[in-house]
């Protein structure tokens, strides 16, 4: 049962919106049709391709397969069909897995262990991965064309009605941020979901995963015991690739709210991850052996991932993957039947550092929330581990705090929480990742002792003024609470001899010890660019005035920026005479730095 009451629909016209998860391993989609006057219900895609035995089934494996000509041949459920696999072996097509690992930030926390999963997962040549990711958005997009209209009254009639006016919610990964949306963009656009216009654009946005988890527990009632005033909730999002962990506490103020209460956590060690540790471990382990070939070890990591880390429960207990026929046996290497043991401790050691990786995720989470927590919602395709969740069962039941894995279909909570985050909004209030601000210059004073130390670089502007490179402006400080209405600003004057129209300045992000850092030179390798932000400035009153050197312009406005929703969004503004104006800037995210 729901949480919460969802209001009627106050929209003009009919709307359609459609949230896709493309996940590491598995991925799906949910919709909700809006009309107008009626409460809004989620819906999902619960049929494809290749699964028509399997009706209600609402995911699909995140497959595809190109023929040598960079052609999509086959996706989805249909690329584990007996037939396609034939025909792809017999025509040498190239089979695409776990492609969204490399959409995944450069500079994400990791062990240099892990760095060699990321290369696991080569794309077809000629291909980047928004030419595949935008691939698979166009068959998950044709998938849900096919079944609404296959499954509502007057389908096709909807569907053609709706069809340019769909509003889509893309979810990633907690640690993303605008470098991938900027990708997931320029792929969906590709894909035909959008047209590549502003009106085009503005019907995309974004969800983080841990987000869209939280919306799902809400809106289906699976955290009503926790939803009181004050009380304190986290949800792990345990998905393929990452791990997503975010914590809220809840407002009952007027209706029913979320305040993001520590900076969200992504780290990279999803369900995926533990069959690459055992693929590496089967072939070190079999490295002597006659089965050390790569068909057998293939096959062996097919079943390790299919079924033996699904069921594995127990150290205690021996597990035996299937790859053989009776016929293979060496017993020194635990090979009897065509199957090959690992015992409990093995097995145990693969799951090992995603586990402990978790463990100290929610440690860190606990530590930076503003009061104790009181549950943690378990949800996502890992979830469905039994020894995942009894061991991070146990770390809770330590740390004073109970812990659920709802029993309901919490692969689609994804998908299912992206509709409700469109239609909720349950989340008011969001923590900011990092210290944002601008690169500056600093005006000189003579009695400071940094700027002193910094005299021999004295950059002397038209108006006469000094001052010193390197410094920041910090526009937004790390940890501070964004609600969505919420506006930064930072005051830019620009001297020139010359008559400006356009602006060009760069937005940075700090990931230093500093609260306030004002130089950018004190710890060079702590400042990266988030985004290069572009705007017309040719309407801002440029004011002449007399300097040393003769006469030159001076123009003032405000970069404004907006990080309340999981999108960074930038305008310029200014005064004129007394009356604020506006205009949009754009922003092009060239570093692998998340947002919010």
């Amino acid at each position: 049962m729901a949480m919460t009451a969802r209001p009627p629909f106050h929209g003009e016209f009919r709307k359609l919106v459609v949230a896709i998860d493309v996940g590491t391993t598995y991925s799906g989609v949910s919709y909700s049709i809006l009309d107008p006057g009626e409460v809004p219900k989620t819906l999902g895609v619960r049929r494809y391709p290749g699964q028509e035995g399997k009706a209600g089934d609402s995911k699909i494996p995140s497959i595809l397969y190109y023929d040598k000509y960079g052609a999509v041949q086959a996706a989805g459920a249909e690329a584990l069909l007996p037939s396609i696999l034939d025909k792809a072996e017999d025509e040498e097509w190239v089979k695409v897995e776990w492609f969204k690992l490399h959409l995944r930030p450069t500079n994400m926390p990791r062990k240099d262990s892990e760095a060699k999963y990321n290369r696991m997962t080569d794309l077809p040549h000629g291909k980047t991965i928004v030419d595949v990711f935008a691939d698979f958005l166009r068959y998950l997009y044709s998938c849900t064309k096919q079944y609404i209209i296959e499954t509502h009254a007057s389908g096709d009639l909807l569907w053609d009605s709706l069809e340019d006016q769909i509003d889509f919610v893309l979810s990633h990964p907690n640690g993303w941020g605008g470098a991938q949306q900027a990708q997931m963009r320029s792929a969906a656009t590709q894909a035909g979901l959008v047209r590549d216009t502003h009106d085009g654009q503005a019907r995309i946005q974004f969800v983080t995963e841990g987000e869209a988890s939280v919306h799902f527990c809400i809106s289906n009632g699976l955290a009503s015991d926790a939803m009181k005033d004050q009380e304190t909730i986290m949800v792990v999002d345990a998905g393929g690739g990452t791990v997503d962990i975010s914590t809220y506490t809840v407002k009952m103020d007027v209706g029913l709210t979320m305040e993001e209460i520590a900076v969200p956590e992504c780290i990279f060690q999803g369900s995926a991850i533990v069959s690459f540790r055992a693929r590496e471990y089967l072939t070190d382990k079999l490295a002597s052996s006659r089965y050390a070939n790569d068909q057998d070890v293939a096959e062996m990591f097919k079943e390790f991932d299919r079924s033996t880390k699904l069921v594995f429960r127990n150290k205690e207990e021996a597990s035996y993957i299937k790859f053989g026929s009776m016929r293979d046996r060496e017993p020194q290497y635990h090979i009897r039947n065509g199957q090959i043991m690992l015992t409990g401790d093995e097995v145990a050691s693969l799951f090992e550092p995603s586990i402990s990786g978790i463990k100290q995720a929610i440690c860190k989470q606990s530590l930076a929330a503003e009061q104790p927590i009181s549950s943690i919602f378990l949800v996502g395709g890992f979830a469905a581990s039994p020894w995942l969740f009894s061991e991070l069962k146990d770390c809770a039941d330590e740390l004073g705090m109970r812990f659920s894995r709802p029993d309901t279909h919490t692969h689609k909570a994804v998908a299912e929480g992206g509709v409700s985050f469109y239609l909720d909004h349950f989340v008011s209030v969001r923590v900011a990742r990092f210290t944002y601000g601008a690169k500056c210059l600093t005006g000189f004073q003579s009695s400071k002792s940094e700027h002193k130390r910094r005299s021999h670089r004295l950059m002397t502007r038209p108006s006469g003024r000094k001052f010193l490179p390197n410094g920041f402006a910090v526009i937004l400080q790390e940890g501070t609470r964004v609600s969505e209405e919420t506006e930064f600003y930072r005051e830019l004057n620009i001297e020139s001899y010359d008559p400006l129209s356009y602006l060009f300045t760069d937005i940075a992000c700090y990931k230093g010890k500093f609260k306030n850092p004002q130089w950018t030179d004190t710890e060079p390798g702590m400042f990266t660019t988030l985004c290069n932000i572009t705007g017309d400035i040719s309407d801002i009153p440029m004011v002449p005035k007399k300097g040393p050197l003769g006469a030159y312009y001076s123009q003032s406005f405000d970069v404004v920026l907006s990080f309340g929703l999981t999108e960074l969004k930038a305008q310029l503004r200014w005064f004129d005479n007394g009356i604020e104006k506006r205009c949009p800037a754009s922003t092009v995210f060239d570093d692998e730095v998340a947002v919010m």
